[in-house]
């Protein structure tokens, strides 16, 4: 039985190879995520996804929690399913005063 930690750990280790999976599997995500690197930051592509893990374990709700338990439920790579969402919450939550990190000063 696969477990959250495992999950996660998979969705870290996913990233590596995330801007060619994305890509390939869902090319409007793909576009969305390069469309956020312009306009805030000169951040690679991985570096934007291991950033949406981390953003997403410290500061999703526990609604977006659900929803990702739910999404990532019966998918034959969970760890895959479970970084995309991850990343999709974070270029929303980008938007939201409510969910987006606090910036370093």
């Amino acid at each position: 039985m696969t477990t959250l930690g495992d999950l996660l750990a998979l969705a870290r280790s996913s990233t590596n190879g995330f801007q060619e999976w994305v890509e390939a599997s869902d090319p409007k995500l793909a576009e969305e995520i390069l469309a956020a690197l312009l306009a805030d930051t000169e951040e690679a592509f991985t570096a934007f996804a291991r950033r949406a893990v981390a953003d997403f374990t410290r500061f999703a709700d526990e609604e977006a929690w659900a929803h990702l338990m739910t999404l990532i439920r019966d998918r034959e790579d969970p760890g895959a399913a479970c970084l995309a969402a991850m990343v999709r919450w974070r270029l929303r939550a980008g938007h939201c005063p409510d969910h987006a990190p606090v910036q370093p000063q």
